[in-house]
């Protein structure tokens, strides 16, 4: 099987657009944990949360970690899909890694999917007390980073050279529960990050143009800048030989691109502008009383049909 085989039932030729959630980390679990439970119950197909050590505006605001987070939200939910939106190299090493997403899709009992980015500048880059990385080697990494990831997880043993990560005879012993691993969801707006999901990811992901400054993009627009970016993924797909209807498309919103929740009606004619963009899945965040993503969560309640 190659790198891009998917987990039975998570892609589905013909769907109605799916729509997930980012919950951030920063509730004790008391708090959070009825969140997720919630997100649930309110029908959402997958629910994520944010991989950083610090992140944006709330650097000295409350945060917890990404795994553990998704272990106890695993604890509270049967149905919903789980997933990191998205990990990246900045502070991690895919060996250990690796155990970690092995252990977290057992929990789960395969509902994990991971997603993965370059990972970008600021404070997650630098926290380690290295220099933050040229755009080039941000890509070199991350490459190598999903490279090797890949391996680890599908192997039971592996040893692989790399000039930024490499493995010496490391175990991953019981493996995955999904089979061969678990999907990955490529964030890729450039050429080679399109490249390697087109290679490597049951999903894309992405959050619009990323040279955008200022609000948000209304729908209309957002859509058409990613219907810009899916063809560029179809063509990265065709240079791969790989059929790209097999990859999902999903666009995270809040950012660069407007999710519609001013009103359910909003919300209905975002899903229908991207979903004609060929997107196949859409995500929101779960609105917070201040920025960032502010907002009345019981708009929630009305999303889902």
């Amino acid at each position: 099987m190659g790198p891009w085989c998917l987990v039975p039932g998570w892609y589905r030729a013909s769907v109605t657009l799916r729509v997930g959630v980012v919950i951030l980390s920063e509730q004790r679990w008391e708090v959070a944990g009825p969140i997720w439970r919630r997100a649930e119950e309110l029908g959402f197909d997958h629910a994520w949360t944010y991989d950083h050590l610090a992140w944006s505006s709330l650097r000295d605001s409350p945060w917890f970690a990404a795994i553990p987070t998704l272990v106890a939200a695993a604890t509270v939910t049967t149905t919903m899909r789980l997933g990191t939106l998205v990990a990246s190299p900045n502070f991690r090493h895919p060996v250990p890694f690796a155990r970690e997403i092995i252990t977290l899709d057992d929990i789960t009992s395969g509902r994990l999917t991971l997603g993965l980015g370059s990972g970008g500048t600021g404070w997650d880059a630098t926290i380690l007390g290295q220099e933050e990385w040229s755009a080039t080697e941000r890509s070199d990494r991350f490459g190598e980073f999903v490279t090797l990831l890949d391996l680890l997880l599908r192997q039971r043993e592996t040893s692989h050279p790399g000039r930024y990560y490499a493995a010496n005879e490391a175990r991953t012993y019981p493996g995955c529960v999904q089979q061969p691993r678990v999907p990955f969801a490529i964030a890729a707006t450039g050429r080679r990050g399109m490249h390697l999901a087109a290679e490597q990811a049951a999903t894309w992901v992405t959050y619009g143009d990323v040279s955008h400054h200022g609000p948000p993009l209304p729908a209309a627009e957002g859509a058409e800048v990613v219907r810009r970016q899916v063809a560029r993924l179809e063509e990265a797909c065709a240079a791969a030989g790989r059929d790209a209807a097999l990859i999902d498309r999903l666009v995270l919103t809040g950012t660069n691109l407007d999710g519609g929740l001013a009103s359910p009606a909003a919300f209905r004619e975002t899903k229908q502008a991207y979903e004609e963009a060929g997107v196949t899945d859409l995500v929101v965040h779960w609105p917070r009383p201040s920025d960032p993503y502010a907002g009345d969560p019981s708009i929630l309640g009305h999303l889902i049909d």
